[in-house]
């Protein structure tokens, strides 16, 4: 099943008016085709039982939903259906982060140690919060060690964890690392992660139908995910899940976070400088830069170097990073992603602000991410010459 749909909210009215440009009446059938032709094919070729996809171009947002959120129910994807985001959801830790920095509970430049005594002495309070929000703390592994199952084991990993290089010198891709980050923002917020996130930031950010604690009201519209076995799954709750890959939400939801990052002056002001401060580029690391939550690449960007910067050597091996003195605020245009995955779910999200564009795509069964950044890059040069 396949649906289309097309809308323009207040949020994206008011873009558009900012942008000065509107729609000329045979954009939709292009966005159309395009979306189509490099999100059809990915059904059959991975059983995907459903995707969607979200597209806003000079504040116009299109909805284009396949395939079904159960199989058992064949309840048809829509703009409102819930998928897990996987590693997206630390871009909203990132944003919670900036956001506490902007309150004035804690700085960057703070050790963990500040907020969480008991790591006092530890050879990891020597890197920064910033190391732990972009990966650079020294070499923490992808995932935190399956013996660690609750906030006191934890606090003890990192008691004796033993970096494999100085902080700010190397990136490794890293749940704990982005994990610790949010923990510790939280603490210095005086609030449990998930409330904060939940209380402050989707709303703020104008996101009415994003959780990561998925209320009983919302779980009909909750997708099932698939794993390799073709079997019903959602993720499970753990130490630094929530932080790290805890957000659920949908195409509807992110496409208007996607226009918020595109046009922050839309937000309250704190909200707004929260936004635009994961944006601000801190290390050069291979074919892109990161910063917090989000990684980039000066606009235009080429396939292949995206693909670089998204392979799974980047994602599971340490590579040099090279700190940007000072941090570097975009002086130019610049493209934005995040890929995100957990065992039934698969996600993508990239904007360019500068052009107006952006797409959100999600799905439930994780997918390898080249077809990923594939199809929404065709899709993304298909609204670049509309």
């Amino acid at each position: 099943m396949i649906s289309v749909a097309r809308t323009s909210g207040a949020f994206a009215f008011a873009l558009s008016c900012l942008s000065g440009t509107g729609q000329a009446a045979g954009d939709s059938d292009k966005i159309s085709a395009a979306v189509d032709q490099a999100f059809r094919p990915l059904m059959q070729e991975y059983d995907v039982p459903g995707i969607a996809v979200a597209v806003t171009v000079d504040g116009e947002r299109y909805f284009f939903n396949y395939g079904v959120a159960a199989k058992d129910t064949r309840k048809p994807v829509t703009k409102d259906t819930l998928f897990e985001l996987g590693s997206v959801s630390k871009t909203f830790t990132a944003t919670l982060g900036t956001y506490a920095v902007i309150q004035g509970k804690m700085s960057l430049d703070d050790h963990p140690s500040r907020h969480m005594p008991q790591l006092r002495g530890a050879a990891a309070d020597k890197a920064s919060l910033l190391h732990f929000g972009t990966y650079t703390a020294g070499g923490l592994p992808l995932q935190i060690p399956n013996s660690v199952t609750d906030n006191t084991k934890m606090a003890a990993y990192f008691k004796q964890w033993k970096p494999a290089t100085a902080p700010g010198t190397a990136r490794r891709y890293s749940n704990p690392s982005i994990g610790l980050f949010g923990y510790v923002t939280a603490r210095a917020l005086k609030g449990d992660y998930a409330s904060l996130v939940e209380s402050e930031i989707l709303p703020g950010l104008g996101l009415r139908h994003s959780y990561i604690n998925v209320p009983k009201a919302a779980m009909a519209d909750y997708a099932w995910g698939y794993n390799k076995a073709n079997k019903p799954v959602r993720v499970n709750p753990g130490v630094f899940g929530a932080e790290a890959y805890g957000v659920k939400s949908s195409s509807a939801d992110m496409i208007h976070y996607v226009e918020a990052n595109i046009g922050p002056d839309m937000l309250d002001a704190p909200m707004k400088r929260a936004i635009e401060d994961t944006h601000i580029a801190y290390f050069e690391v291979g074919e892109m830069t990161q910063g917090l939550g989000w990684e980039q690449y000066p606009y235009p960007v080429t396939l292949d170097r995206l693909l670089a910067g998204n392979s799974s050597r980047m994602s599971r091996e340490s590579h040099e990073a090279t700190p940007f003195v000072p941090p570097r605020a975009p002086s130019g245009p610049m493209f934005f992603n995040k890929t995100g995955s957990t065992n039934g779910f698969s996600s993508y999200v990239a904007f360019v602000p500068e052009r107006k564009i952006g797409i959100v795509m999600l799905a439930n069964r994780s997918f390898p991410i080249p077809a990923r950044i594939t199809a929404a890059y065709a899709v993304l040069k298909a609204l670049e010459g509309r």
